[in-house]
């Protein structure tokens, strides 16, 4: 985009940027205002006093986002623990379910809040006075459930209208919920049901995706009759009577809607339901459990509080994407992946219009994505890179087709891009004038890391800097910051977003984040900084899999295959895919007697499928001999990888018996003797 000779670039210019900001950007976005108020002159001014005074940025950050405290803190941060046990705003009480729904209700009581629109076409809009009164009512019921404070919910559900209701009802009365993809299997529900030891679930009587039902309700039985600890499923019905017999437990089960009916004639005086007024929460309060995998052992139960994640997302938002009152979000996502919850807290704080969708993509046809964004007039709307390379082959004509001027910016995050797709989505979709706002971080920081501000040109496929405020650097096997090589993603300074520990693990958060280099988050990225300042993520330095920008452990994997009566031994592996970015495969041993043949090989395949979902079934199950292992027995999944992609396997000084690569190496498609 052209600019003129004399008009300020506040970040660097670059001539391989394809991306600069517009004169309004550069006077009216979020980011410059903010930068105005706080009296920095660019970006690199305000990162490098954010990094010596975490305490100033983040109090100026959160007046700036206009945060309605329940009470002001009189201390911004408190790291007397240790920056790993870091506390935010100290004195002060906030519960941001309250701070998502009460002001907008007062400010315009009549202005939408949420539109939603289903598969087959429905649309729903709910203004900011019936999303507080929905809200209300789902905390009365809850709390007529028997969920009071620190109580856990699950929250089993397509983003639908009451998926919202619910995760901020949770939060109202001071409880704590779990976003649950709603693609998991029943033994991948139950996990996380298990850990956090919930005691109600709220799920659905099905939804539909390419048309069909998705019977949720039969998995969220499955997984309840493994979790002892659920006492009440409340139940959304979306398909009613195009749901089918819907499997039902009289003493347990209830519909959504018959619960907030039943809890409001409950306490109904004079006419009317007394109001249920938002518990007055401490800001380090959990509100959120929200398990993300690691690579070994089970799902990591990541604790979120209320003056944490909501803040986070809620100021990437808007300085990070310039999302501003009246502006109107969609991203294409799950609740169960973190930038549901992301979507809507951060949304509904900033005062902007939440556009949600239940369905596919490309159902029914390939400009599903494009139709909605045109006829919610869509201002922000945010794709993975795997949902962009899916749409790619059916060409431009489907984007062509609708009115996109709405659109100001597009959004991304889940893995790395090609280029080839990056440039589709800023040219096709974009139109050139649209910045490609690449984000990334994750669960465990609430958010970005690294991502694109809009007072910077932006390279192709790039993040052009740390997301403000942010300490984010990349440092060497030692700890110190490189530059122009790959190296370690770290944070070198505590934000409100962390996590504030492991569900009933403090050692093993300690030990993921902070043990490598003292005061530094180690977050598991491989990055680089080129020579003009432009960050790019390279994969993950641990070997957690992320398929469709999904996050899976290879010990969830493993656990789903070797669950199979036929397989002894497995190692999962992430290898490169076209459209997803990483795929599985699955690598085993069988017992003696079993037949390798390709029935057992689909049949381990669906036993993945049946635990974990379809998202995550593997792309290949291969039968070899032996697994290669270190002489402790530790299976070796780098040199398995290496192996299977015909790859250098690298240091096998730790590996009891070599021979076992040459069989991996004939199972690959890219070994000796093929697939």
């Amino acid at each position: 985009m052209a600019r003129t000779e004399d008009q300020p670039i506040f970040g660097r210019d670059v001539a391989e940027a394809v991306w600069r900001p517009t004169p309004d950007l550069l006077d009216g976005s979020r980011l410059a205002r903010f930068l105005r108020t706080i009296g920095e002159p660019d970006i690199a001014a305000v990162q490098a006093h954010a990094v010596a005074d975490p305490a100033w940025f983040w109090g100026a950050a959160v007046d700036d986002i206009e945060i309605a405290w329940q009470r002001r803190p009189t201390q911004v941060l408190d790291s007397s623990g240790g920056p790993e046990w870091t506390r935010w705003w100290r004195g002060g009480l906030l519960n941001y379910a309250a701070a998502a729904v009460e002001p907008r209700a007062a400010r315009d009581p009549t202005a939408p809040a949420v539109t939603w629109e289903g598969e087959d076409g429905e649309v729903r809009t709910v203004t900011n006075a019936a999303l507080l009164t929905a809200v209300a009512d789902a905390a009365r019921m809850l709390r007529s459930e028997g969920v009071g404070p620190g109580d856990r919910v699950g929250i089993f559900l397509p983003m639908l209208v009451e998926t919202v209701v619910a995760t901020l009802a949770v939060g109202w009365i001071g409880a704590i919920y779990t976003p649950i993809f709603s693609g998991y299997g029943a033994p991948a529900v139950a996990t996380r049901l298990q850990d956090c030891e919930a005691s109600v679930l709220i799920t659905a009587d099905g939804f539909l995706r390419r048309n069909s039902v998705v019977p949720i309700k039969a998995v969220a039985d499955e997984a309840v009759a493994l979790a002892p600890s659920v006492q009440r499923v409340l139940v959304v019905r979306r398909l009613g009577e195009r749901a089918g017999s819907v499997p039902w437990d009289r003493d347990r089960d209830r519909w959504w809607e018959e619960a907030i009916i039943a809890a409001r004639a409950a306490e109904d005086v004079d006419g009317g339901a007394d109001p249920v007024e938002p518990a007055a929460t401490d800001p380090e309060t959990p509100y959120m459990l929200i398990y993300t995998s690691g690579t070994t052992g089970r799902p990591k139960g990541a604790v979120h509080v209320h003056g944490g994640f909501p803040i986070k997302g809620a100021q990437d938002l808007a300085h990070t994407f310039d999302l501003r009152p009246g502006d109107r979000l969609f991203w294409f996502t799950d609740l169960g992946w973190m930038m549901g919850p992301w979507a809507i807290s951060g949304s509904l704080l900033l005062g902007a219009r939440l556009v949600l969708y239940e369905g596919a993509p490309d159902y029914p046809g390939p400009d599903r994505i494009w139709s909605i964004a045109a006829r919610h007039r869509v201002t922000h709307l945010g794709l993975s890179p795997t949902v962009v390379r899916a749409l790619i082959p059916h060409g431009a004509e489907p984007i062509r087709s609708h009115d996109l001027a709405n659109l100001r910016v597009l959004g991304s995050t889940g893995e790395p891009w090609d280029p080839e797709s990056w440039w589709w989505y800023f040219r096709e979709v974009g139109g050139g004038r649209c910045p490609v706002v690449n984000y990334s971080g994750g669960t465990e920081v609430s958010g970005g890391i690294v991502g694109c501000n809009l007072l910077t040109p932006i390279k192709p496929a790039s993040f052009n800097g740390p997301c403000p405020g942010t300490a984010a650097d990349v440092a060497d096997a030692d700890g110190r910051s490189l530059r122009g090589v790959v190296g370690e993603l770290v944070i070198r300074a505590p934000q409100p977003g962390m996590t504030r520990g492991f569900w009933n693990d403090p050692e093993r958060y300690v030990e993921t984040y902070w043990s490598r280099f003292p005061g530094t988050w180690v977050h598991g990225d491989w990055a680089v900084v080129d020579d003009d300042g432009y960050w790019y993520i390279r994969g993950r330095s641990d070997d957690t899999l992320k398929v469709a920008g999904k996050r899976v452990g290879p010990a969830e994997v493993e656990a789903a295959a070797t669950a199979h009566p036929s397989v002894v031994e497995a190692a999962a592996i992430g290898v490169p895919h076209a459209v997803k970015g990483e795929s599985i495969v699955v690598v085993c041993t069988i017992a003696r007697g079993e037949t390798a043949d390709d029935d057992l090989r689909a049949a381990i395949a669906r036993r993945v499928v049946d635990d974990l979902g379809k998202t995550l079934k593997p792309e290949a199950v291969a039968i070899v001999p032996a697994l290669p292992k270190t002489r402790s027995g530790k299976i070796m999944r780098r040199v398995v990888r290496a192996a299977w992609l015909g790859l250098d396997p690298g240091d096998l000084s730790a590996l009891d018996d070599p021979t076992t690569i040459e069989g991996i190496r004939r199972a690959s498609p890219a070994g000796v003797g093929g697939g």
